[in-house]
């Protein structure tokens, strides 16, 4: 596999770090997950009854786990061990938090130069906001992209799953990969560093673009284009399509399709900037043709002649959908209590192609394994257990564990 030889020392927990050193794992890395006493709080959110969680099963397939007391001496220098082992250390406590322990990165460097030290926080390492607490909630409103999301006659309105957590994560293993890169050259390690509020704004594409160049505030569209037009849904007689024809060209596509060629000519739309300006009726042309059909005949004809389209799914919809089923977009993890449905890999690779390769572990379920691999014997490991500096699985599943 591709990170097959690269050794993941994942310090995270909930999502941002565990999203990142997810997507090493599908692709060869041996990531071992520490765990603290407590346990990653992902093992139980939204657990209802016995089993395990879904959603911390996906976000840490193919990691090993082993559970340790950072605040001892001996939990630390267990650290220390696996740092000498380990390509990259990944961690996401807040700044700071990791050096008071003197597991820092300018502490673990010492023992390893080769070691890419890789942290996910949510406004950075540094700067006046450094040690504020953050969730995905607050990355998303105070970057700015609340702001941006939902429409003028309504409230700022996040987007419903952990975007700033993921899209940090997604950045946070692509600076890995650069840093892995840089050191085939150099030799040496380095510190990669990557905040949520961050993340979120380098997204914003045409939205800064058009603010860095007239000043103005860009406006709430909901579900219409900042800049293209016509775009967004469209009423068929029964439901909704998406709808979303962004040049020219398909313009004049849509425009055939809806026979509707006399707006080609109309001087009010024969250019982007006038259908942008003249955007609300535009909207009630084409919408009055689009209730004229069904969403699957629009979806048909559409697609036939290039012009972008498709249904409002829901999940269930999702999962079901021919396309997404071929793109194995839905998979699952061999655990101990039955197979547990997952999302698939976005990724695709012929050669060396993404897989779980190995069930999502159980708490403390490698503890002694890992120990025992970098240097512990049974003695040593049986005293760190007494004296509660690790644990072990102790043979429940998470549902049952707590």
């Amino acid at each position: 596999m591709p990170l097959s030889g690269i050794n993941v020392l994942d310090l995270t927990r909930v999502v941002s770090g565990p999203f990142c050193t997810m997507m090493l794992a599908d692709f060869g890395a041996e990531v071992i997950k520490v765990e603290s006493f407590g346990g990653d709080p992902s093992r139980v959110t939204g657990i209802t009854g016995h089993g395990e969680n879904p959603y911390f099963v996906n976000l840490n397939r193919s990691k090993r786990s082993i559970v340790a007391n950072l605040k001892t001496e001996d939990g630390r220098e267990i650290i220390h061990r696996l740092v000498k082992w380990a390509d990259v250390l990944v961690e996401n406590f807040r700044p700071g938090v990791m050096e008071r322990l003197g597991l820092g990165y300018d502490q673990l460097k010492e023992i390893n130069p080769r070691l890419i030290y890789a942290a996910v926080s949510g406004f950075g390492k540094t700067g006046p906001y450094k040690d504020r607490p953050a969730f995905d909630f607050i990355a998303q409103a105070v970057s700015g992209f609340m702001s941006l999301n939902g429409s003028e006659d309504m409230a700022p309105l996040r987007v419903g799953i952990p975007i700033s957590d993921t899209i940090a994560g997604l950045y946070t293993a692509f600076g890995i990969l650069a840093a892995l890169q840089a050191r085939g050259r150099t030799g040496e390690g380095q510190e990669v560093q990557c905040a949520m509020v961050d993340g979120l704004i380098s997204m914003f594409t045409f939205a800064t673009g058009a603010f860095f160049a007239t000043g103005k505030l860009p406006p709430r569209n909901g579900n219409d284009h900042m800049v293209v037009s016509p775009y967004g849904l469209f009423q068929a007689s029964d439901g909704p399509i998406a709808i979303a024809p962004s040049t020219q060209q398909t313009w004049l596509n849509l425009c055939q399709a809806l026979e509707t060629e006399e707006l080609v000519s109309d001087s009010r739309f024969d250019t982007a900037e006038k259908r942008r300006e003249n955007r609300a009726a535009i909207n009630d042309l084409v919408s009055a043709r689009i209730q004229t059909k069904t969403k699957a005949d629009w979806i048909d004809i559409l697609n036939r002649v290039g012009v972008p389209c498709g249904p409002i799914n829901n999940l269930e919809e999702v999962f079901d959908d021919p396309q997404v089923l071929h793109q194995e977009m839905s998979i699952e993890s061999p655990q101990p209590t039955g197979p547990v449905k997952m999302t698939g890999f976005p990724v695709k690779m012929d050669a060396t192609p993404a897989k779980v390769h190995r069930p999502s572990p159980q708490f403390g379920g490698h503890t002694a394994e890992v120990l025992g691999e970098i240097g512990y014997d049974d003695a040593e490991i049986a005293r760190l257990i007494k004296e509660n500096t690790v644990k072990t699985w102790d043979g429940k599943i998470d549902g049952e564990r707590r």
